[in-house]
């Protein structure tokens, strides 16, 4: 039995430049960190006791005899590409799937994670990020960027550049802890209800893609602001919150899909509360709202968020990881006749 754990991500600066649409002409660059909110990918072999050979256990329950009929597009092209069968997987996670915080690429990671495990080889981060990307974007061809599987395959707290000749370089971002602190504690993060699938989201803001060009270039130079404002100790941190209002105001500019009056409502009163500078975490359309907000600030935030959970959280810098790793016998059915 494999257990991997994969940590969520929330992006800061320069979503949507990791599209490789827009990257691959102007390059891109996201600055993002994982957070100790997390999914589980648990996988077995399945004995062979059932009438069926593969079992899933996500928001639904599935069990078949042909890969082919696997109803979940990544479990079925990710069981393809690396050849798995007589599988058993379960997933569990802290926060809700189509929520903003690259959910489905954390379980993508996740789950590669866990196949490569369960045949006793060792995947590295980049090669589970490539292989998340690829099984994503061009398998399942889900619309979307690429800094998802990234965050989730490396953890931590990165500038992820993306180049124009279709790579990409993930540099750590060296904060002092003091600062990295300072910035976790002044960030606030609530749940709107809304779901939504990203990939949709995402195609629906494809639109018009071409006015927004301008306002991706200028989010794309608010990266390497971001970046001089968390690694400069004599630098005020409350900026970082003001470049978010700014961030997010030109992201709102850039699809159709990307926010609802009633998000702009809650937004704009989180603003007059006291926060800074805020976004809406992921494609957009709905999920987590994330605040900068002041210690002093906070009460009168949480007051006038009161209607929606309200989630603390940590920066956390492990990446996916295998936490339990059971070796089985297993010997494939073709080999036993």
């Amino acid at each position: 039995m494999i257990i991997t754990k994969t940590p969520f991500r929330m992006s800061f600066f320069g979503g949507g430049t990791d599209m490789e649409s827009f990257f691959r002409e102007n390059g891109g660059a996201v600055i993002s960190t994982s957070f100790d909110k997390y999914c589980y990918v648990i996988v077995r072999h399945l004995p062979r006791f059932f009438d069926y050979s593969t079992e899933l256990s996500y928001s639904k329950i599935e069990r078949i005899t042909d890969i082919e009929d696997i109803n979940h597009p990544a479990v079925r092209n990710a069981m393809k590409m690396l050849d798995m069968h007589e599988i058993r997987l379960t997933y569990e996670a802290d926060l809700p799937a189509r929520s903003g915080l690259g959910t489905s690429s954390s379980f993508a990671v996740g789950m590669l994670n866990a196949f490569y495990a369960l045949k006793g080889k060792y995947a590295d981060k980049k090669k589970l990020a490539d292989e998340a990307i690829y099984l994503e974007r061009v398998l399942c061809n889900e619309a979307g960027g690429w800094q998802d599987q990234i965050a989730a395959s490396y953890g931590g707290f990165n500038k992820i550049v993306f180049n124009t000749d279709g790579t990409y370089d993930v540099f750590p971002l060296i904060i002092h802890p003091d600062r990295k602190n300072l910035l976790n504690d002044n960030l606030m993060m609530f749940f709107t209800g809304f779901t939504r699938f990203s990939s949709e989201t995402q195609k629906e803001n494809a639109a018009g893609y071409a006015e927004k060009i301008a306002q991706l270039k200028e989010m794309l130079t608010l990266v390497d602001e971001a970046e001089k404002i968390l690694t400069d100790n004599h630098s005020d941190m409350n900026e970082f919150g003001r470049l978010l209002d700014k961030t997010w105001r030109l992201k709102r500019q850039t699809g159709g899909a990307i926010t609802t009056n009633s998000i702009d409502e809650l937004y704009e009163k989180g603003i007059r509360a006291g926060a800074l500078g805020g976004k809406l975490l992921g494609a957009g359309g709905g999920g987590f709202l994330l605040f900068y907000v002041q210690p002093e600030k906070q009460e009168a935030v949480k007051e006038a968020m009161k209607d929606l959970l309200y989630v603390p959280f940590r920066f956390e810098d492990g990446g996916t990881r295998v936490i339990h790793y059971t070796p089985e016998i297993y010997i494939p059915k073709e080999e036993l006749e």
